[in-house]
Formats: C-alpha cells, structure tokens, sequence
C-alpha cells in the first residue's frame, strides 16, 4: 500500500540535523527512508506548498524544491475536493476542527487507498470520525 507522507513528517527529515533528533524523530525519518526505498511515499501540490513555504532564503528553498522534484504529485480532482468537505462538515459537526488540507490530505488519502503518515495529532482525532488510516512506523 502506498503511503501519503505529511509535512511534518517531511519537515522533519528534510530539515532537521542528525545530532538534533531524539530516537523517535530518527524512527520517523527511518520509516520515510524506508518508503522512498520501496517507492510507497506520495505527496500531493498543497504539502509541497506547506513544506517550501516559509523558507526566507532562497539557496535552501531552491535546494529543497531540487529535492522534492524526485517525488512527483499525485493528482487532485473534483471527487478528491468533495469528499475533502464532506470530511470537514462531518468532523466539524463532532466538534473537530482542522485545516482545509488536513481534510484535502485525508480525501485524496481515503479515494486513493492510501494511509497517511503524519506525526499531527489531528489526524489521529480525524481517524475517530471519518474513514482513514494511520500508517504505523515498524519496527527496525
């Protein structure tokens, strides 16, 4: 199964430095190594966006806008933007709240067949109402 990647998770090994992490943050960059590998990770235009954005400097943005080349988009379509506020009229009648991509990501995840990998709390609120799994980092 392939695996939608969130951007913290791509924050996280594309900007971090080694001597930095904890065991866990290196068991999360671990597992995206290990989906690259095996050609599982996704992403889609608007984590691209939230992972460049935010970036001042032009010579590390353009080196990871260089880097993420190597992972092309995975398309969006009407249906993808339909249940993406299905989603959020759903969770927000529960009293769950979050962020117009959050839901595009769960979308495009659930229409998809794919888990997402995130380390955003709010995913795992949005997997108690609506139809989307997790993916779990094994065990090295």
């Amino acid at each position: 199964m392939k695996v939608m990647v969130d951007t913290p998770v791509w924050l996280l090994a594309l900007t971090r430095k080694t001597q930095e992490l904890n065991e866990t943050e290196n068991n999360i960059i671990q597992e995206l190594a290990e989906l690259i590998n095996e050609t599982r990770a996704e992403i889609i235009g608007p984590i691209r966006q939230e992972i460049l954005s935010g970036i001042k400097i032009s010579k590390p943005f353009d080196q990871l806008k260089r880097n993420l080349k190597a992972f092309p988009d995975l398309g969006i379509d009407t249906a993808d933007y339909e249940k993406a506020a299905e989603f959020y009229n759903f969770c927000r009648k529960k009293g769950i709240q979050g962020s117009q991509i959050d839901f595009l990501i769960c979308s495009v995840a659930y229409n998809h067949k794919l888990s997402i990998f995130t380390i955003d709390n709010d995913f795992f609120n949005y997997a108690k109402y609506i139809e989307i799994k997790i993916h779990e980092i094994r065990d090295f």
